[in-house]
């Protein structure tokens, strides 16, 4: 393997960059879009089951923003109710609004990364196959060269492209998957945030 990078020459380093960042990101990201982390199954049945007939303590709703992504959320919409008792209904869901887009965001960290490394890694590895030929080329006589040591130094330099397939792939698979797991939390999260309007506005003044 060391004489595959040592033989594909300088432009593979960038891609052996690219490769370590991805298998990071990748990691960092399977750990946390897990559920438990972001939307626990039956948080928001307990959360409405704990706050059913009054509204929870202030530390309790500070373990509850602690717990996970869903968490935060739920737990702006209690604080705003304790907050402000005479909020209404358009009150309440903007701020519910305001605490989604921000876990949203915060699920969506590095996939911006992933992404890019996903559609540049190719194209890093072109440049270094061309950069291989371009040197292979400029080596040879004017009056020809061995054969057999173009064809080995061509196929050296398509090591690069192969690289930059190797990485770009994966990256771009989960990427995929990644995006895919954020939008289905998001609408979680979404859907959280309407069963718990009606209910809070139960304690709201506006209720009384």
């Amino acid at each position: 393997m060391f004489s595959i990078i040592q033989a594909a020459g300088w432009p593979i380093w960038p891609l052996i960059a690219c490769s370590i960042i991805a298998v990071a990101l990748v990691i960092e990201r399977l750990s946390s879009l897990r559920a438990v982390r972001v939307s626990p199954p039956r948080l928001l049945d307990e959360v409405i089951s704990v706050s059913s007939k009054h509204l929870p303590a202030p530390e309790v709703v500070n373990k509850l923003a602690a717990n996970s992504a869903m968490g935060g959320v739920l737990a702006s919409g209690l604080r705003s109710v304790i907050g402000e008792p005479r909020i209404t209904e358009e009150g309440l869901r903007i701020a519910f609004d305001t605490a989604g887009r921000g876990a949203v965001h915060r699920l969506e960290r590095y996939l911006n990364t992933l992404g890019t490394i996903a559609s540049a890694a190719p194209l890093l590895g072109l440049l270094g196959t061309v950069i291989g030929m371009i040197e292979i080329f400029g080596s040879q006589s004017p009056t020809g060269g061995n054969p057999e040591q173009l064809a080995r130094g061509i196929s050296i330099a398509l090591y690069n492209t192969a690289f930059g397939l190797m990485v770009a792939i994966p990256a771009l698979m989960f990427y995929r998957y990644f995006r895919g797991r954020v939008d289905e939390y998001a609408i979680e999260l979404e859907q959280a945030a309407e069963r718990m309007v009606p209910h809070l506005m139960r304690f709201t003044a506006q209720a009384k």
